[in-house]
């Protein structure tokens, strides 16, 4: 495994999108643990998008322009869902009191939604893996196997971090309501701004 491979990837993990967004959300509405799971989730979604390149599933779903905009309409769908959800959320993003706690299973829900119904990912794993483990090459599926496992690793390690770092702010942050409510506005208004720009994405 290359130099070139990891640093590529942690650029790749710590560049803001759908994922660090929604653990950012999380934890600043929640707390730390929060953010933790939902780095969780986040890297789980990574799983069935590597799984799709491996097996060659992605590839044909890159050229159905009908199933790939059904994952790209949910994905659209289920992010304006967020902005909705997050715009309304005045119990979560509080510093007075710790927040109501979500059950954990409903956070890595979402966030594996977030990510699932997101074609991105897909697209980027399919043109980037391939760089680093040539299709055909001696041992090919268990070197794409390690890199995708390498790959989930550092995104869960720099997610978690963002969470972590997030939470640490939290009652500092919250503590000021008029700021409070810009943060919780931004994230909605970023959920949607994601939301939309799946529709532009190309096959």
């Amino acid at each position: 495994m290359s130099i070139a491979f990891l640093l590529a990837t942690l650029v790749v993990a710590a560049t803001p999108g759908t994922g660090v967004v929604f653990t950012l959300s999380a934890a600043l509405s929640r707390g730390r643990r929060a953010g933790v799971v939902a780095a969780v989730g986040c890297t789980l979604a990574l799983v069935p998008h590597l799984v799709a390149v491996g097996t060659g599933l992605a590839a044909l779903l890159h050229a159905s322009p009908t199933a790939f905009d059904v994952v790209r309409y949910l994905g659209v769908g289920y992010l304006l869902y967020l902005a909705w959800v997050t715009a309304r959320d005045r119990s979560g993003f509080a510093a007075a009191a710790d927040p109501v706690a979500r059950p954990a299973h409903r956070v890595i829900t979402s966030a594996v939604l977030v990510n699932l119904l997101n074609p991105k990912p897909m697209l980027f794993l399919l043109a980037f893996l391939p760089q680093f483990v040539p299709a055909g090459g001696p041992n090919s599926t268990g070197r794409m196997l390690l890199h995708g496992a390498v790959f989930m690793l550092v995104t869960f390690v720099v997610f978690a971090a963002y969470g972590v770092l997030a939470s640490a702010v939290r009652r500092r942050v919250l503590a000021r309501p008029r700021l409070t409510e810009r943060i919780r506005h931004a994230f909605a208004g970023s959920f949607v701004v994601l939301g939309l720009s799946l529709l532009f994405v190309e096959r």
